[in-house]
C-alpha cells in the first residue's frame, strides 16, 4: 500500500514540474532574428541618412566658399585709387610748349590701389561702373608767353582745364571733378596746346583719383 501512494505522488510531482516548466518557455529562436533584422536595418537607414547628410553640408560648404570668392572679388573690384606725379624726385622736369595735346604721364605712382592706373600710359581705365573723383594740379615758372594748363580728358571729352598765367614768379592751379563711368572707360591728363607743366622733387604737377561708389 505504502509503494502505491508514493508513486502516485512522484506521478504528480513530475505532471507538476512538466506545467511549470511550460509556463517559464524561452522567447522562440526566430523572434530574436526578426528583433536583429530589425536593428540592422535601422542602423543601415541611420549610416544611409548621414551619408546624404555630410553630402548636403559639403555641396553647401562648397557654395559658400564659392559665393565668398565672389564677393571677394566684387570687393577688390570696388578698392580703386591712386595718386601719381610727374617727376620721380629726379632731375627737374619742364614740359611744353607743343602745338597738341600730349597725355602727360605721371610716372611717379605713390598709391595704385586696383592698379587701374597705368603708369607707363598715364591712362586710367574704370574697372567697374561707378563714380569716381580726380583731381590734379599742373605747375610750371611763369613767363610772358606761355600760361600753364592741363584738360581732364574722359574718353575723347575734354571736362575740366586747370589753368594759370602768371608772367613771372611760379604758377599753379588745380580741378577736381566727379564723373559716372562704365566699365573700359579712359581718364587721363593732356597738356593744353602751347602750355607748359613744370615738376621737380615738391611735385606740383599731380594726377590722383578714386571710386567713390559702384552703380
Amino acid at each position: 500500500m505504502k509503494i502505491s501512494v508514493s508513486f502516485t505522488l512522484l506521478l504528480l510531482l513530475g505532471a507538476v514540474s512538466a506545467e511549470e516548466s511550460n509556463d517559464y518557455q524561452l522567447p522562440f529562436p526566430q523572434d530574436i532574428y526578426i528583433a536583429l533584422e530589425q536593428m540592422t536595418a535601422s542602423l543601415d537607414q541611420q549610416k544611409a541618412d548621414m551619408r546624404l547628410l555630410q553630402r548636403e553640408t559639403q555641396e553647401q560648404v562648397s557654395q559658400l566658399k564659392t559665393e565668398v570668392d565672389k564677393l571677394k572679388q566684387q570687393q577688390q573690384g570696388r578698392q580703386v585709387a591712386f595718386s601719381a606725379s610727374l617727376s620721380a624726385g629726379g632731375p627737374a622736369v619742364t614740359l611744353g610748349p607743343f602745338p597738341s595735346a600730349p597725355t602727360l604721364v605721371f610716372a611717379h605712382v605713390v598709391t595704385n590701389i586696383g592698379n587701374a592706373y597705368n603708369p607707363n600710359s598715364g591712362v586710367f581705365t574704370a574697372p567697374v561702373r561707378g563714380a569716381y573723383h580726380f583731381d590734379w594740379s599742373i605747375g610750371a615758372h611763369g613767363n610772358n608767353l606761355n600760361p600753364s594748363a592741363a584738360w581732364l580728358v574722359k574718353n575723347s571729352e575734354h571736362v575740366f582745364i586747370a589753368y594759370e598765367y602768371e608772367p613771372v614768379g611760379f604758377m599753379s592751379s588745380s580741378k577736381g571733378a566727379t564723373l559716372l563711368l562704365e566699365v573700359g572707360d579712359v581718364v587721363f591728363v593732356s597738356l593744353a596746346g602751347d602750355t607748359r607743366a613744370y615738376d621737380d622733387i615738391n611735385h606740383h604737377t599731380t594726377f590722383s583719383g578714386s571710386l567713390l561708389f559702384t552703380m
